[in-house]
């Protein structure tokens, strides 16, 4: 790839950033900055009553701190339009399909599981629901890869990949708590703010594969990934908000120089009991 690059972080306000997101952060800036590009920040905002809107601001001034400059897009709770039209959109082309099932009931009837867990086994693709005033979307990905073909994507860190999305099975789409799926609302922004390399994290690698599908569904362009390292804990688990992993807004407001903690990240110099974890199959 050639040229400026393009690329971005976003945070979702229900917690505060940790290391973890730091060094998610440093890898996208520092990615742009190595070709004159962009790094954007997006408030990924539209999880609910899990949202906190007072974070973004938290979030701003974190990567202030750190020495990481950045553009603002939209938050994607401005962006609810965009994704309902696209669910409309594959919905009208026949790979939508409600369903009524909890996840309880998914993870009991699962014969096979995935990278991200239990992989729906279709109950109601097979049974649709008769009555479901509020069901979730799911994607017919066996139908939507017949229509898409072969795909292939790039990972500029482990590289050329064949697009296998049946490994997650019907994904949701659309959610009853919130108005469209991680797979759905990160792949419509990426392309909508133009990003041309997607950062993120090593547990992601395998939604890469839905996504690529969905580009190709909804005729959006290919960007490339690059899926780093984690930062996990001394459980061996990634640091995690619900695990109450230390936040950057602590160590900024305790007086922590932020720029010497982003040179420290960039050589891998850890906190204590804290290492990378590049596997792809890491544990939440």
């Amino acid at each position: 790839m050639t040229g400026p690059i393009i690329t971005r972080f976003a945070p979702s306000p229900n917690g505060p950033l940790h290391l973890g997101h730091a060094y998610a952060a440093i890898v996208a800036h520092d990615r742009a900055a190595q070709s004159g590009g962009r790094f954007l920040l997006r408030i990924e905002d539209i999880d609910g009553a899990r949202s906190r809107s007072e974070l973004a601001d938290e979030f701003r001034a974190d990567l202030a701190w750190l020495g990481l400059a950045f553009e603002e897009v939209p938050a994607q709770s401005t962006r609810i339009e965009r994704y309902r039209e696209a669910a409309n959109n594959l919905r009208a082309m026949g790979l939508l399909y409600p369903c009524r099932c909890t996840r309880a009931e998914v993870a009991a009837a699962a014969t096979l599981h995935g990278p991200d867990g239990p992989i729906y086994p279709g109950t109601c693709l097979r049974n649709p629901p008769l009555a479901c005033p509020d069901p979730v979307w799911r994607l017919d990905v066996e139908q939507a890869s017949e229509l898409a073909g072969p795909l292939t994507w790039f990972d500029e860190r482990r590289g050329p990949q064949g697009a296998r999305p049946a490994m997650l099975g019907d994904v949701v789409i659309w959610r009853r708590d919130a108005p469209a799926s991680y797979h759905l609302a990160a792949t419509l922004d990426d392309a909508e703010d133009g990003v041309t390399v997607v950062t993120r994290g090593a547990d992601l690698f395998a939604a890469t594969h839905i996504h690529r599908l969905l580009q190709v569904l909804l005729g959006l362009p290919e960007p490339r990934w690059h899926h780093h390292p984690l930062l996990t804990g001394p459980d061996g688990r990634k640091l995690a908000k619900r695990r109450d992993a230390p936040s950057l807004a602590d160590r900024r407001r305790a007086g922590e120089d932020g720029r010497a903690l982003a040179e420290a990240l960039r050589a891998t110099r850890f906190d204590t009991g804290v290492s990378l974890d590049d596997s792809l199959d890491l544990a939440p």
